[in-house]
């Protein structure tokens, strides 16, 4: 169950996030090699983010996954996203750090029980 968690200082009101939520499932699950249907993503804007001081958009997201990772996947990853990103809510790559966790099924509770 990939869950990617995505923090943004940019306002979301007037933002198509449905199609974002659609387009970054669609991408990790077919870059991880998850079907869609296990894939959760969370978009919290507005989040106070400042890199260097400055607080131009920004963003800061973490891709958890148990199994499928590694850093050709990472990388495939980082650019999938920093591109939605960039063309979603004009978040530069520059602005943008992603962190991957590649964990246990027995670190995730689901369904009353763990993975």
């Amino acid at each position: 169950m990939p869950c990617f968690n995505l923090s943004t200082n940019v306002t979301l009101e007037g933002i198509d996030i449905s199609s974002i939520l659609k387009v970054a499932t669609s991408a990790i699950a077919n870059l991880i090699g998850k079907p869609e249907a296990h894939v959760m993503v969370m978009l919290k804007g507005s989040v106070p983010i400042a890199i260097g001081g400055i607080e131009d958009p920004a963003a800061y997201g973490e891709v958890v996954s148990i199994g499928g990772l590694n850093p050709d996947v990472s990388k495939k990853l980082s650019a999938a996203i920093s591109t939605i990103l960039e063309a979603k809510l004009s978040v530069p790559p520059t602005r943008f750090f992603l962190q991957f966790y590649d964990t246990l099924g027995s670190n995730f509770g689901w369904n009353r029980t763990i993975l």
